[in-house]
């Protein structure tokens, strides 16, 4: 390998999306005027750049690199328009020269190298690892905010290092002192950047970079060949690479250990400058790319950039009401100015326009500068791709229906509701749950409302609804939001399928290949519902057929008659079209049939046991009282077994019982003989507090309302033997423990009838609102005695 021809080029060394990195790359290249340009990246995307200066392509956008093999994994090289290599390329058009991209493929970056991946990031970036790709991959993010070398706690890395000694509080806050104002001649800052990289080389373990040294030498020397001389070749590197070139510091061996190169395509993407921003994760990114593209407009002058973000904080202020004029800008401007001064800086930065900000306009308070000042500097844009580069049939499926269905498009969340009682919007909400179960990132609940109901899941959008929550809603609110993590997604999906139905469909019935209980695939089925997939609910309904006929878990028996009895009141399609709502009723019939067979075998074991068995009874109830086709007498002959049976879980006794009852199924007399059976002496007394534990949970409030309920319970109480009744205790507590303050004052009203206190309750009753315990006392010894027989259990 000739390092000497090498180190004849042209090398211009850069920070990724750095302003003053483009201002002076273009003035170095208008200088030497090159015939030939090489620019870091991905060396199998060269195709793509002419798409990317194409004048109908608006930065940022992203070249989309991604596995086709079936791994999931992906990685992006984003571009804003103040980025040096977007800068290098398109002077390159602009002057007919000849451009190639020259670092290691995309399948070679993300193949295993030796246990991690390649990645394309820097060692002059603090923090420079491609979080993003990282993230695609579902790795865990391994930067530190200080290079490669760096770890938490460790030795201070050479970024600490240098920041420290120029008196600065962050390396960015150094970058921008040190490279980003200041004006540069161009061979001037090349000789800065590059002896600054001779420093920040030495730091840490770069294997990977030198073995992606060695790519990148012998791709320039090859495509130079002998038709091109060294003065007529530039090559846009990061400072790193470039320092090593110029030092002949390259190791032709090394590339040997890169990785083979795994299946992949590269496409262009819109990008967003959220995304770009290092604050929300990419770690070549800058703090403000808002600001920083004020800056590149302005030629590179911080001053007008920083007069700018001022201008626009004080009609924020103004719009809200708060006292803010533009003595108060010109104050903000000239202290921001006044700090850089004394700080050494040649122009102001992000830190003198918020400290400035706080201490002039917002009086001290960052309240308001934290909350607008910092989101006006990253900045909302999304990039635009030009025509040139086709989009999949996803992809265009996806814009179509955004554009037309007016739904956000920016990198920002937008929440909005939509009304299920119009076509339409019924339209964009099964558009949005193919977008939810194909696993596409746009948009998340915000909120639900049932008929007749209140609202629901508010609050709760990183959570998932419930599919059965959702077939009976009058409306769903929503919070989308645009992110290149989008395209990613789309773009991959693709081998799934050509439309996003398709796409859907094809998940549905990989769930539906996994599932292995009625349950599991009603949930499949209503997904399938939501989604209008008439493939994937044909199927689904077969699965839970077949399913159901030796299912003898009750849980799963009963999530699926839940299921079916949502289809049965509100269609199995809210897109009016015909999925097997003809099949939906018999469903429903034979499955609930099924589960209250397995109802007593279903309610045996340990409480940890029957949890799930309980909340399967209060469904069959549900179902059984709603839903007039299927067998209501067989459930009330299976809840009336399982409050005599001795054999089940107590709970579920009592949980039975308290059901019976609020149905009406049993009336006051036949509840207070239950009661007293399983309160009586005869009756263990953990047995029976776990009884009125499950009794307890059903409607506390009516069950403490009736006098012989209550009877029977203070005679249980008052009947256990002291050395008993430290065991019984905790279950008892727990019985008691979800009781509020009017079941507590209407148990309390009962046992004082119970124990014939006559007028006394009728005056503790008062008291109790009051809640003025010392005249309680006061008032009669028995009455005090109940209260803390009552304080003992509450």
């Amino acid at each position: 390998m000739d390092l000497d021809r090498l180190a004849a080029v042209h090398l211009f060394p850069v920070r990724h999306h750095s302003p003053r990195s483009s201002a002076t790359l273009r003035a170095y290249l208008d200088e030497v005027r090159p015939k030939a340009i090489f620019v870091e990246g991905p060396s199998d995307a060269t195709s793509l750049l002419e798409a990317l200066v194409d004048p109908k392509t608006v930065p940022p956008v992203a070249i989309l690199g991604y596995r086709t093999d079936g791994t999931p994994a992906s990685s992006l090289w984003p571009f804003a328009a103040y980025s040096p290599e977007y800068v290098a390329v398109k002077w390159a058009f602009e002057h007919g020269a000849r451009v190639e991209l020259i670092d290691v493929p995309v399948g070679m970056t993300l193949a295993p190298f030796e246990g991690a991946t390649v990645g394309h990031d820097d060692a002059e970036d603090p923090g420079g690892h491609e979080r993003e790709g990282a993230a695609e991959r579902g790795e865990d993010d391994e930067g530190d905010g200080q290079g490669d070398g760096g770890a938490a706690g460790a030795q201070e890395s050479i970024y600490e290092a240098c920041a420290r000694a120029r008196g600065f509080r962050s390396f960015e806050e150094f970058w921008e002192a040190s490279f980003e104002a200041p004006r540069y001649e161009p061979r001037a800052f090349r000789e800065a950047l590059l002896a600054y990289a001779d420093l920040a080389r030495g730091d840490g373990d770069r294997l990977v970079h030198r073995a992606r040294d060695a790519y990148m030498a012998r791709q320039i020397l090859e495509r130079m060949g002998p038709g091109l001389a060294p003065h007529e070749v530039a090559a846009v590197l990061g400072a790193a690479h470039a320092s090593a070139f110029a030092a002949r510091d390259v190791d032709p061996a090394l590339e040997k250990r890169l990785p083979a190169p795994v299946p992949c395509a590269v496409t262009l993407i819109p990008f967003s400058f959220p995304r770009l921003s290092e604050q929300l994760g990419y770690g070549a990114g800058n703090r403000a790319p808002q600001y920083y593209q004020r800056a590149h407009d302005a030629g590179g002058d911080f001053r007008r950039a920083t007069l700018e973000v001022l201008i626009d904080f004080t009609e924020h202020l103004r719009l809200r009401g708060f006292m803010a004029s533009l003595a108060d800008t010109i104050e903000a401007f000239r202290l921001a100015v006044t700090l850089a001064e004394l700080r050494g800086k040649a122009e102001p930065g992000l830190d003198e326009v918020r400290e400035a900000t706080i201490a002039t306009m917002c009086r001290g308070d960052a309240t308001h500068v934290d909350g607008f000042l910092w989101p006006a500097v990253i900045g909302r844009n999304v990039g635009r791709v030009g025509s040139q580069i086709g989009k999949n049939s996803l992809q265009e499926e996806f814009w179509r229906e955004v554009h037309e269905r007016k739904l956000p498009a920016t990198d920002a969340p937008e929440s909005f509701r939509l009304s299920l009682t119009n076509q339409v919007e019924v339209g964009t909400s099964v558009l949005l749950h193919r977008l939810r179960i194909a696993k596409i990132p746009y948009a998340s609940y915000a909120g639900t409302r049932r008929a007749g109901g209140a609202a629901r899941w508010r609050g709760q959008a990183a959570q998932e609804v419930p599919p059965t929550e959702l077939l009976g809603q009058l409306s769903e609110t929503w919070e989308a939001q645009w992110t290149p993590a989008t395209d990613v997604a789309l773009v991959e999906k693709i081998v799934l399928g050509d439309t996003l139905e398709e796409v859907a469909t094809r998940l549905l019935e990989e769930d539906l290949a996994a599932c292995h209980t009625t349950g599991e695939a009603a949930d499949v089925l209503l997904n399938g519902v939501l989604a209008s997939s008439a493939r994937a609910v044909s199927a689904a309904l077969r699965a839970c057929d077949e399913f159901a006929v030796g299912d003898s878990d009750l849980p799963s028996l009963a999530r699926a008659c839940r299921a079916f009895a949502g289809l049965a009141s509100f269609g199995s399609s809210r897109s009016l079209s015909s999925l097997g709502d003809q099949v939906i009723a018999p469903m429903l019939e034979k499955t609930f049939s099924r589960a209250v067979l397995r109802v007593h075998g279903g309610c045996t074991g340990s409480d940890e046991a029957v949890a799930a068995a309980k909340e399967a009874l209060r469904t069959l109830h549900d179902v059984a009282l709603s839903q007039p086709i299927v067998d209501r007498g067989a459930w009330l002959d299976a809840a009336r077994g399982l409050v005599d049976s001795d054999a089940v879980n107590p709970t579920t006794s009592g949980l039975a019982c308290g059901l019976l009852y609020l149905a009406q199924a049993i009336d006051d007399e036949e509840v207070a003989r239950v009661v007293g059976l399983r309160l009586g002496g005869a009756a263990a007394p953990e047995a029976a507090a776990s009884f009125l534990a499950g009794f307890l949970e059903v409607n506390a409030l009516v069950l403490v309302k009736s006098r012989p309920v209550v009877e029977a319970l203070d005679a249980f109480l008052g009947g256990i033997a002291p050395e008993r009744f430290r065991d019984t205790l905790p279950v008892l507590r727990r019985a008691f423990a979800g009781l509020g303050a009017t079941e507590r004052r209407y148990l309390l009203e009962n046992v004082l009838a119970a124990r014939k206190l006559g007028d006394k309750a009728r005056a503790a009753q008062a008291v109790l609102l009051e809640k003025d315990r010392e005249r309680l006392r006061e008032m009669s010894e028995d009455l005090s005695q109940a209260m803390d027989d009552l304080d003992e259990l509450l």
